[in-house]
């Protein structure tokens, strides 16, 4: 990290404040960048990875140029998606490895065949932007990656597809140094970027489906969403209330649950502490229903129970937030009207001069 920050102004990496990024001074965008190289460092000491971990590190590199090109030159939405699913494609022609069924439901397996590899696309893209979105504060993506790999570790243990488990463990330890400089806890404040936040959840994304698409893996396609849920559900929540708005859904704006709790006065830490607790308390009810019903539709009812009661408490306070900053703008906008002083228009009068020059010429006229 010392070296990457050391080129980040050279090769523009460097956020700078703005309306919407209100940070103080200039940082540097290399934690992304320091996360993808410890995992492949660590990936090249294991070196006994199968093709399907190979191939994910390797696309994951394009990923992650392509994060840093628009930490740089701000990419536009379509040109990423096409990346994005480029790489998803590459890694499904090299391994083999889709979303092909969604488990058993209500005594249903759902397969989904031809359907496999678009709804795998689908999904690894929007858990990659979900993560991109949730990058708003402080250590908050990095944290949340904690907490899903260890929800991970909770619902399937550690003694299926140990290399899947392992490359999620090197993309843990890579993430705890980038943590500790971004809280500034050591050395100088860097940020994610783009980069570190998409290829967070490219990694997770494709750590979830081989885990519960493999006949040996305990983790059920359901488990999954209990795994990334703060995540799915505050993006799902932002996306439909954008559209509901005529927006497009990946217009960015301070509506996501960081904002909102920050708009309601908490500060940057205690913001990422109580959401931190979110996303595991969401991770924890998950594991209580597994153990109280294997059912994975009794387990899905309820996920999807809490995203929807989540998207209309989310989305209703921040209706009622930006209600009370309309009427303060508006407040204070009369109050500057008030305030301005008045322009009084006074009417020229005539010097005596002006008087006695008009007599004179009625007197000549005479």
């Amino acid at each position: 990290m010392v070296i990457l920050r050391r080129y980040a102004i050279l090769f523009g990496l460097v956020d700078h404040p703005s309306t919407r990024k209100q940070h103080v001074g200039d940082v540097p965008l290399v934690g992304g960048l320091a996360i993808f190289m410890g995992v492949t460092v660590g990936a090249a000491c294991y070196g006994q990875f199968h093709w399907f971990e190979k191939s994910i590190i390797i696309t994951s590199f394009l990923l992650t140029l392509i994060g840093a090109l628009d930490d740089r030159f701000d990419l536009s939405v379509r040109g990423r998606l096409l990346i994005q699913t480029a790489s998803v494609i590459g890694v499904i022609a090299i391994s083999g490895v889709y979303i092909h069924t969604l488990g058993n439901l209500f005594g249903h397996e759902i397969n989904l065949d031809w359907l496999g590899p678009p709804v795998t696309i689908i999904a690894i893209i929007g858990l990659v932007n979900a993560f991109n979105m949730m990058d708003g504060i402080d250590g908050l993506a990095g944290s949340l990656a904690l907490v899903s790999i260890a929800s991970i570790a909770l619902f399937s243990g550690t003694g299926t597809l140990r290399s899947t488990l392992i490359l999620l463990i090197l993309l843990g330890t890579a993430s705890i140094p980038y943590l500790m400089a971004n809280l500034g806890i050591v050395g100088n404040k860097i940020f994610l970027g783009d980069a570190g936040s998409m290829l967070i959840g490219y990694l997770l994304a494709w750590a979830l489906i081989h885990m519960s698409q493999s006949p040996q893996a305990r983790l059920t396609p359901v488990d999954v969403l209990w795994c990334v849920g703060l995540p799915v559900c505050d993006t799902l929540s932002v996306m439909c209330r954008r559209m509901s708005q005529g927006k497009s859904p990946f217009k960015p704006d301070r509506g996501h649950i960081h904002h909102i709790l920050l708009r309601a006065g908490l500060g940057p830490r205690t913001t990422l502490m109580v959401l931190v607790l979110m996303a595991a308390s969401i991770a924890a009810t998950g594991a209580i229903l597994k153990q109280l019903t294997p059912s994975s539709g009794v387990h899905l009812t309820a996920f999807v129970i809490i995203m929807f009661a989540y998207g209309l408490i989310v989305t209703r306070v921040w209706f009622r937030q930006e209600a009370v900053a309309q009427r303060k703008n508006a407040a204070q906008a009369k109050a500057a009207i008030k305030i301005r002083p008045k322009t009084v228009h006074v009417a020229p009068r005539r010097s005596l001069d002006d008087g006695r020059a008009t007599s004179s010429m009625m007197s000549g006229r005479q």
